[in-house]
């Protein structure tokens, strides 16, 4: 029998149509599809009737390690049986998704794999939002934490020093953990009324997107619930700029709430 393999395919950040057309070629080729929670179901649709789906996903919070491993098992295991088998992952398979802990797995059993990257929900949900994580005069630079592991009991803890001082901070998974992400930063030095946006289900037709400042954000997103990512910096203001614009406001004055600010002001932005 023929060696199978494993194809690792980023699925984008919600929206069905924001997968690769090599993601589609992959699902339309499978005979295993091992898939997580994040993906959207319309997805496998483009999945043979013939094929297998297995469901892969976890919910939040609940331990991932021995579920993990029974993923590689599967991989590998599908694979040695000669099937061409399809692992579909939120996003990017390589941003939080434990994408490279599945490739090692993979090598290490001598499986063959290929990898099909995805839209990553870090850029492509502020994008769908208005929002770009970096602006030309405002922000040269960004940097993308899992929220999740925002309590230094969770796991490596978030570098706090460069999240409160990188231009814009994204937070992947995890506004159960809002107020704890709003305190690591303020107490290491961002300012209060940096702007802040939490955008819960992004690219899909039900996207919520709530504005508000580190000083505002935790009474303004009360409520919000996951999937959600969360941009603190000032490229939070170019959403508000351009909703600014399209209501008619004058061009100089969107600029100048556009201009950087670096000295620090008693009045909140956007509060």
């Amino acid at each position: 029998m023929n060696q199978g393999k494993v194809i690792l395919v980023g699925a984008g950040p919600g929206a069905p149509d924001l997968i690769t057309l090599r993601g589609v070629d992959a699902l339309r080729r499978a005979d295993v599809v091992l898939y997580d929670r994040l993906t959207h179901p319309d997805l496998l649709d483009h999945v043979r009737p013939d094929a297998e789906r297995v469901y892969s996903g976890r919910a939040p919070g609940s331990p991932g390690d021995d579920r993990q491993e029974h993923i590689h098992d599967l991989m590998v295991r599908h694979a040695r049986a000669g099937r061409i088998v399809v692992r579909l992952k939120g996003g990017d398979p390589f941003v939080f998704g434990r994408g490279g802990e599945e490739m090692l797995a993979l090598a290490e059993a001598g499986v063959a794999f290929e990898v099909v990257p995805g839209v990553t929900s870090s850029i492509s949900a502020p994008g769908a939002a208005g929002i770009p994580v970096t602006h030309r005069g405002i922000s040269a630079a960004f940097a993308v934490f899992a929220a999740h592991e925002a309590d230094d009991a969770m796991g490596p803890a978030v570098d706090w020093h460069v999240a409160a001082r990188i231009p814009t901070a994204v937070f992947l998974m995890g506004v159960e953990r809002l107020a704890t992400i709003v305190a690591k930063l303020t107490a290491h030095g961002r300012r209060i009324d940096t702007p802040v946006a939490v955008i819960e289900r992004g690219t899909l037709d039900e996207q919520r997107v709530t504005i508000g400042t580190l000083g505002t954000i935790l009474v303004r997103a009360r409520g919000a619930r996951p999937p959600a990512t969360i941009v603190v910096g000032e490229v939070v203001s170019v959403r508000e700029s351009i909703l600014a614009l399209q209501s008619g406001a004058p061009a100089w004055q969107v600029a100048a709430a556009l201009a950087p600010r670096h000295v620090p002001s008693a009045r909140t932005k956007l509060g």
